[in-house]
C-alpha cells in the first residue's frame, strides 16, 4: 500500500475554542508538523509595542514591518517563529499582548506580512520530514489554505471559553477579542464553506480530537 500522501490540516475557531489542544494531538496522531498561527501574531505584537510602533500608525508599522525577517525553527513537531533570528518569549502570552494583538491583527499590512510566511510552512514541513501540517488560527480554511485537505471550525459558548481560559491562568476578554476578530474587514474569523463546524461547548478535548481523527484518516485513506 502507497504511504498516506502529503496532508493540510485548517482548524479555525474563537479564542478558547480548543484548536491548539486539538492541533498538538492531531499533529503526534499522525505526524504533522504544528503551526499556530495565534503565536505568530502574538509575536509580531509583542515586538512592535516593544519598538513602540502603534497599530494606528500605518507609515511607522509598514516600515517596521518591511524590516522585519521572518524565519522557522522546527521544535519537536512545532514550527516555532523567529523575528529576526530571536524566538518569543513568555511576554507573547502577557496582559499587555493580549490587549493589542487582535487590533493589529487587524491591520492588513500585518496579515499580508504573514500570508506567505504562514503558506511557506508546507515547505517547512516537508522538508523536515513530516507527513503533513496542522495549521490554527482565525482563517486558514478561509484565506491561508482554502483547499486545504481537511477543513475544521471549532467553537463554543463564550462562557465555557472564559472558564477555560481562567483554568489556564490567563484572563482573556473573550467577547472583546470575538467582536474584534469577526468584524474585521480583512480575512474576519467565520466558518469556511464547506469546513466541519465542531461545537466543543459539551465535548471533552478526546472527543472533539476523535471526530477530527476520523475525517483526517479517511482522507489519507488509512481508516
Amino acid at each position: 500500500m502507497a504511504p498516506p500522501s502529503f496532508i493540510i490540516v485548517a482548524i479555525d475557531g474563537g479564542a478558547a475554542s480548543g484548536k491548539s489542544s486539538s492541533a498538538r494531538l492531531l499533529a503526534d496522531r499522525f505526524d504533522l508538523l504544528h503551526v499556530d498561527t495565534g503565536s505568530f501574531y502574538r509575536h509580531l505584537t509583542a515586538e512592535l509595542l516593544r519598538r513602540g510602533v502603534p497599530a494606528t500608525d500605518l507609515p511607522a508599522l509598514r516600515t517596521a514591518l518591511g524590516a522585519l525577517q521572518l524565519t522557522t525553527r522546527v521544535e519537536g513537531r512545532s514550527a516555532r517563529m523567529l523575528v529576526d533570528g530571536q524566538p518569543a518569549g513568555d511576554e507573547i502570552r502577557s496582559e499587555e499582548v493580549n490587549r493589542h494583538v487582535s487590533h493589529y491583527a487587524a491591520v492588513p499590512e500585518v496579515r499580508q506580512t504573514l500570508l506567505g510566511y504562514q503558506r511557506g510552512q508546507t515547505e517547512v514541513a516537508r522538508a523536515s520530514g513530516f507527513r503533513g501540517l496542522v495549521m490554527e488560527g482565525r482563517d486558514i480554511g478561509s484565506v491561508i489554505f482554502p483547499q486545504a485537505d481537511c477543513r475544521f471550525f471549532l467553537h463554543a459558548d463564550p462562557v465555557e471559553r472564559a472558564k477555560r481560559r481562567a483554568a489556564e491562568g490567563r484572563q482573556d476578554s473573550i467577547a472583546e477579542r470575538d467582536r474584534l476578530d469577526t468584524s474585521r474587514k480583512t480575512s474576519p474569523l467565520t466558518c469556511p464553506p464547506g469546513a466541519i463546524d465542531i461545537d466543543s461547548t459539551h465535548l471533552t478535548l478526546p472527543e472533539v480530537v476523535e471526530k477530527m481523527s476520523t475525517v483526517i484518516a479517511a482522507r489519507q485513506g488509512i481508516a
